[in-house]
């Protein structure tokens, strides 16, 4: 971690070698010799941050290496703010002398970090071959830790037998040419155990003339790697080792290991691959003969099992946690020695397991710990089960587990260990919002500007890499395939936590919390905040995030000290009324998170004075308004200022917009701008639009027909936009598309709520489309046939669309949709579904169609249906599918596992499902299940 905070610095340190800053006299020679100490110390703490965990002498080393680091940083902000001052206090001798004051301050300060610096280098010598051996040392031990799993027995193993199968499967039958079968998941989630099984099986000893398995460590070196493969090779066939071997280079030796297995049918396995390089140095010594040969790979990045199959067109099999039942069986064989849990005992250890998540490794570290506890003392148990985090830290029974994950951690390049470790300030089983997350990394500063990317883009990368290394998960997907929430398995989560606190990236408190570190960086307040931590000097803090507090208190209160380095202010969900006044004065402030308060107003005088503000977001508050003081935000990057208002069924004007500045061109950096009320300035805003090239989300309300030539013009222009909402200014209003010639090329997501006099021509070449909701439309004629090639189309939902008796989903179209929503088609007598159409689709939503009085013709082909939802529909629809009685379109419906006929009544949904329906077979005499929860098709 101590890299990541050195590497953070350097890249705060490049825009002064660029001379994008002016430095004072004095400063700048310190701010150079700080730059060579750093780079000095950065390739030797690459290696060091791995091992500090088993040295003790090296993780002080380490620390003292780190704080220097961020009191360095704490002062080039503190540099910022005073040349800011400089430039902006005139001529007021009193301020200049308290500006030359700090400067002089800062850079004695300055060279007493550079004179600590080279102490520490001195202290310890810089010679990272040393430490690597010391490395290699340490990954052989672990690794021999690592083979117990080798060694199980099968009396040992839970869940095993179903993913052997499958795997066996892949091994023994398929084409004859050689294939890839990779293994992946998270560590600890049992991929090397079976795989083992999968190896020592007799009916795969059977099939194949020669076996080797080779275990990979993070410090492979390809020629060793190769050596050892030979060896097992020449082992398995009985053939003495060439004289030289071990002089041989790389590619002799991969020229030996081929004509070995040249006319052999083989199986290889690699066991824990870390990197693509190591795959692409091995695979070409291993001869695709047409013999059926197989190489097995397990690894915890998803992204590497899948591309070192796609080549050979193999498999891949994505381990998943064990099932309720396998965790219960495990965890009680290793907690009670195959006795049966105490029934006083059950409710505890079930929480616990929970903790577990059906992860092997941790369910079997954590009974073993639970094993040699006293049954009959159940606060003991309690104890464990309020204080799991502590117990990972000081229980020397679940350092194998701990090695594991930290595994995972120390493989991150540095750029993604901060943005790991930022995941410990949620709160556990918090939903992590995908754009709230990366808005966060870019605010904190641990996304870099990459040339032809946004840094959203990066961060995207970021993501993936995480995501692709089985280090968090996603929760929840929208319609259209994109990742929208996250988390982190529960007992990673108190590991992070655990790094986060020994290396002081960040503090959680919450009532039970102990004293607060000495220097906080980062604050993350659960619950109630405990007010005998207030008045603590913070000078240091750098974000501040509330999380289920019940109780405001001003900032200026909390710390009365100050905090004028706060970059982060995330008030998502507090119970604030007023604009919190105390953030005039912070200048480094770069995200302020409102949402979900009840502020109403923005002060002008305040929200002008943050000029590096990148991410305002206003959603769910009471501010309909903004100041003309917000066009000085050069650096605003998103802007969310609107809140939804309906509860049930879609209404035309269920969102309250902003009234924003006329003059909204002059934020060129804005990326998302939602939602603005287009209806005011005679048009002025609609043609300001076209200035913000940046903009890639962009919602409109209240537009008006008149200004719709503007407006496409404007829209043109933005060619990198990704998703537009726009709305007319009423249900019978006109949205005026028809002067769009040219639409933005990567459009993703359009939401056109209005009268079309016709649907836009242009719809049918957005190849990117994504997600289409088409509202009030009106037309005159079926959409269908314009809509039915778009080659990316996963949500489509249509909402009054087209008044005609009949619609017609055409053979062979809407390959990609998954996704379909018909509501308030008050003609609609007939929906036909020709043969092939709609083959991916898994939700089918009809809500509100009065003559609709049968199910879909065709329905019985939509094979993937995993859902069918009636709203408010007539009583002989739902007869017609009901299992009792005359319910003769039933089979047709039978293959569907989800079928619900649902109601609005009293401000909330009453859903019956089909298989509950009675024997009268009325609609509402089903189980009732009650729910408050807006419908997706119509929130947008």
């Amino acid at each position: 971690m101590a890299e990541s905070a050195v590497g953070f610095l350097l890249q705060r340190l490049a825009p002064v070698f660029e001379n994008k800053v002016k430095l004072f006299t004095g400063v700048q020679a310190e701010v150079i010799c700080l730059k060579g100490q750093l780079e000095l110390i950065r390739a030797f703490l690459r290696v060091a941050d791995a091992l500090e965990e088993s040295d003790d002498e090296l993780k002080v080393w380490v620390k003292q290496v780190r704080d220097v680091v961020h009191e360095a940083e704490d002062l080039l902000d503190e540099l910022e703010l005073v040349q800011l001052h400089n430039h902006t206090n005139g001529f007021s001798i009193y301020l200049r002398i308290r500006n030359m004051k700090a400067r002089y301050r800062i850079a004695h300060d300055l060279k007493s970090i550079n004179s600590r610096l080279k102490a520490i280098s001195s202290s310890r010598k810089l010679d990272s071959s040393s430490v690597a051996s010391t490395s290699i040392n340490t990954g052989t031990a672990w690794h021999d830790q690592r083979g117990d799993a080798l060694l199980l027995d099968n009396t040992d193993l839970v869940g095993i037998d179903r993913p052997k199968k499958q795997v066996i499967g892949w091994l023994i039958n398929g084409c004859p040419g050689r294939k890839v079968i990779s293994v992946t998941g998270m560590g600890g989630i049992g991929k090397t155990t079976l795989v083992k099984k999968v190896y020592d099986d007799p009916d795969v000893k059977k099939h194949f003339k020669a076996c080797a398995w080779v275990t990979v460590s993070q410090s492979c070196k390809i020629e060793e790697l190769l050596k050892d493969l030979a060896k097992k090779l020449f082992s398995e066939i009985r053939r003495p080792i060439p004289e030289g071997m071990e002089s041989m280079c790389s590619d002799k030796l991969k020229m030996m290991i081929k004509d070995l297995l040249q006319r052999k049918r083989y199986l290889v396995v690699f066991d824990d691959v870390w990197h693509m390089y190591e795959w692409e140095a091995v695979k070409y010594a291993l001869p695709n003969n047409n013999c059926s040969s197989r190489i097995m790979i397990t690894t915890r990045r998803s992204d590497l099992a899948f591309t070192s199959t796609i080549e050979s067109n193999g498999k891949v099999y994505n381990l998943q946690p064990l099932k309720q039942d396998e965790a219960w069986d495990l965890f009680c064989r290793n907690t009670f020695q195959g006795d049966s849990c105490p029934s006083y005992l059950i409710d505890i250890c079930k929480y616990i397991l929970r903790k577990c998540e059906g992860l092997p490794l941790a369910i079997v570290a954590i009974s073993g710990v639970l094993a040699t506890k006293d049954k009959r003392r159940i606060d003991e148990w309690g104890m464990i089960c309020h204080s799991l985090g502590a117990e990972i830290q000081g229980n020397g029974k679940l350092d194998n587990f701990k090695t594991v994950l930290n595994l995972s951690f120390n493989d991150l390049p540095y750029h993604l260990k901060y943005c790991f470790l930022y995941l410990s300030i949620f709160p556990q089983d918090y939903l992590i919002q995908r754009m709230r997350l990366i808005r966060l990394w870019i605010a904190e500063g641990f996304v870099e500007a990459k040339e032809g990317k946004t840094k959203e883009d990066v961060a995207h990368d970021y993501l993936k890499e995480l995501l692709n290394r089985n280090l968090i998960q996603v929760a929840g997907t929208t319609t259209d395939g994109r990742v929208k929430t996250l988390r982190v398995h529960d007992l990673l989560r108190e590991i992070i936590i655990l790094k986060s606190k020994d290396q002081n990236f960040a503090s959680i408190v919450n009532e039970q919390s102990a004293a607060w570190p000495e220097k906080i960086r980062r604050l993350s307040v659960h619950g109630t905040l405990p007010y005998r931590q207030q008045h603590r000097s913070v000078s240091q803090l750098r974000s501040f995030l509330m999380f289920g507090v019940g109780e405001y208190v001003p900032l200026g209160k909390l710390f009365p000290s100050g905090f004028k380095l706060l970059s982060v202010l995330d008030y998502q969900d507090a119970p604030l009324k007023k604009f919190p006044l105390a953030v005039i004065d912070l200048y480094h402030l770069r995200y302020l998170s409102l949402r979900n308060t009840k502020v109403k107003t923005v002060p002008g005088h305040i929200i002008g004075k943050l000029h590096n503000l990148e991410t305002l977001d206003l959603k769910k508050t009471c501010v309909r308004e903004l100041p003309v003081d917000i066009l000085k935000l050069q650096k605003l990057r998103h802007l969310l200022v609107y809140q939804l208002k309906f509860k049930g069924y879609a209404e035309f004007h269920s969102k309250d917009g902003l009234k924003a500045p006329s003059e909204i061109g002059k934020l060129k950096s804005l990326q998302k701008l939602c939602f603005v009320e287009a209806n005011q300035d005679c048009g002025m805003i609609i043609r300001q639009l076209g200035e913000l090239s940046q903009l890639r989300r962009l919602g409109i309300l209240k537009l008006r027909e008149e200004d719709g030539m503007a407006f496409c013009l404007s829209i043109e222009r933005l060619t990198n936009l990704h998703a537009l909402s726009v709305a007319s200014e009423g249900e019978s209003k006109v949205i005026d598309l028809t002067f769009l010639c040219s639409p933005p090329p990567f459009l993703q997501r359009l939401y056109l709520s209005g009268r079309l006099q016709e649907l836009p021509s242009w719809i049918q070449s957005l190849n990117s489309l994504a997600r289409l909701f088409l509202k009030w439309s009106c037309l005159k004629y079926d959409p269908l046939v314009h809509l039915q090639d778009l080659p990316n189309l996963a949500h489509l939902e249509l909402l009054k669309v087209y008044d005609g008796d009949a619609l017609h989903f055409r053979s062979g179209k809407f390959k990609k949709l998954k996704v379909l929503g018909l509501d308030k088609f008050d003609g609609l007598k007939e929906v036909t579904v020709g043969k092939d159409a709609m083959n991916c689709l898994e939700k089918l939503s009809i809500g509100r169609c009065e003559l609709l009085k049968k199910v879909p013709s065709g329905i019985e082909n939509l094979t993937k249906l995993k859902v069918l939802e009636f709203f408010d529909m007539p009583d002989e629809l739902m007869k017609t599918i009901c299992p009792h009685g005359p319910g003769k379109d039933y089979c047709k419906v039978l293959h569907i596992p989800n079928v619900y006929s649902t109601y609005w009544k009293d401000g909330g949904w009453d859903v019956y499902a089909l298989d509950t329906f009675s024997t009268d077979c009325s609609p509402r005499s089903g189980t009732l299940i009650r729910s408050h929860e807006p419908r997706i098709q119509w929130k947008v």
